[in-house]
């Protein structure tokens, strides 16, 4: 046994059953978004909507979801993860629910918009209680399994979606979600604390406190400036938006494939729906393995031995250039080769979160990590926003993907620039 495994041994894992806790949330989180890919398909042929049409709905999502960006952090700053979840998760349960019992365009916009209102504080709180619950050297795998269980979700969720639909209906997705979304609503209740909270349950051990403490934890009691004060410091930073606009140019490539995949290939290559369902597992199962080994395990031992600016910013530029693959599926004359660029750029955009995210708890001012992350969830989401409308629409003109692949390509070279040259050294924002 290792000096590693041995002090794990000693100090307790509680903060690993956390990060499980989280993911878990991730997964579940990301299966309510992806259903609508799978069963758009049927939904168009229903209602009658054209591709562009169908993009609106996929986007109405974020239009909720991206404007309480800013006021969430700030709560969850205030109120603390734990209650803001309870509330978010109980709101996804009821988004899926609506849905399923939609008859037409309105009601599909009205659930899509309660989705994006129950679904906004999922990242912020995430990343804020990573920040609390690891120290700086564990925050790779931490997040890695928090955003990791996102891209499971598409490899589990997209089969079990394709199978409801094409077994039962499109409706039968939706009711299975909303299921789902009531258990995790049980399963966060009666499991996620606070350390602090933790530690009086006796569920986490002094020795373990000490070690999240020593290792750069956030202090969960540290001051909270006011929201209006603390946001105004970090939109005049440099680094916020550096960091901000590089995320954001992830989350434009990552909802292009999450809600035009399954669509991409029955068009391109007339993919029926339940086969669709099995190839776009495929990407995201590379996406989650790249994930967990490389943005995960090898960044932090990279930290460990490079400091944080030099692994970061290495990872980061490295996964991001990898993630321009996605821009070759323009090119691709058959399935195997769009399901290997895709694949390619789809471990290139995963590995990059766990690299991107975890700085927001890493330069955040003391107390501010919500408010930050906040802040980079709204402005990737405001610009993500924009990717399935877009893709629609260019579907739509051109009867082809190709533009909307190279403009992706683009997203992601503008994003490469934000986290290199306008994030410069990664280190903690000073208090204004």
């Amino acid at each position: 046994m290792t000096t590693a495994q041995q002090t794990t041994r000693t100090i307790g894992r509680m903060r690993w059953t956390i990060a499980g806790v989280l993911g878990v949330g991730t997964f579940v989180n990301y299966v309510d978004r992806v259903n609508l890919s799978i069963a758009g398909p049927e939904m168009m042929r229903e209602f009658h909507l054209s591709a562009a049409q169908l993009g609106i709905v996929s986007s109405a999502f974020l239009w909720t979801y991206a404007v309480l960006q800013l006021p969430i952090g700030a709560i969850i700053d205030r109120i603390g993860v734990r209650w803001v979840n309870r509330a978010a998760a109980a709101l996804w349960a009821v988004a899926s629910f609506l849905t399923a019992a939609s008859g037409g365009l309105g009601l599909l916009l009205v659930s899509r918009l309660v989705l994006g209102f129950g679904e906004a504080p999922t990242i912020p709180a995430g990343w804020k209680a990573i920040g609390q619950w690891f120290p700086r050297h564990e925050r790779g795998r931490a997040t890695a399994i928090f955003d990791g269980c996102a891209k499971i979700s598409n490899v589990l969720g997209i089969p079990v979606m394709a199978f409801l639909v094409t077994a039962f209906s499109w409706h039968a997705a939706f009711i299975f979600t909303g299921i789902l979304s009531v258990v995790y609503l049980a399963v966060w209740w009666l499991l996620y604390l606070t350390p602090k909270q933790a530690l009086a349950s006796g569920r986490l051990s002094e020795a373990e406190l000490a070690y999240l403490r020593e290792g750069g934890a956030d202090d969960e009691d540290a001051a909270t400036p006011s929201s209006l004060a603390g946001l105004g410091n970090l939109l005049r930073r440099r680094k916020a938006w550096g960091l901000a606009l590089g995320y954001a140019s992830y989350t434009y490539a990552y909802y292009v494939l999450l809600t035009w995949l399954p669509g991409y290939l029955e068009k391109q290559f007339g993919v029926k729906l339940l086969a669709g369902g099995l190839y776009t597992m495929i990407p995201w199962l590379v996406a989650v393995l790249a994930q967990f080994l490389i943005g995960g395990v090898v960044m932090d031992r990279l930290i460990a031995r490079r400091g944080e600016t030099r692994a970061r910013r290495l990872v980061l530029v490295t996964s991001m250039l990898v993630s321009l693959a996605v821009a070759g599926a323009a090119y691709a004359d058959s399935v195997v080769v769009a399901l290997v660029f895709l694949s390619v750029g789809a471990a290139g955009l995963a590995v990059s979160v766990p690299a991107g995210s975890s700085i927001v708890a890493v330069i955040a001012p003391e107390g501010t990590a919500g408010t930050l992350g906040g802040m980079v969830n709204f402005v990737a989401n405001l610009i993500g926003i924009a990717a399935p409308i877009v893709t629609g629409a260019m579907v739509d003109l051109t009867g082809s993907f190709a533009g909307a692949f190279l403009v992706t390509g683009a997203v992601l070279l503008g994003g490469i620039f934000c986290y290199t040259v306008v994030l410069g050294r990664i280190e903690r924002i000073p208090h204004s």
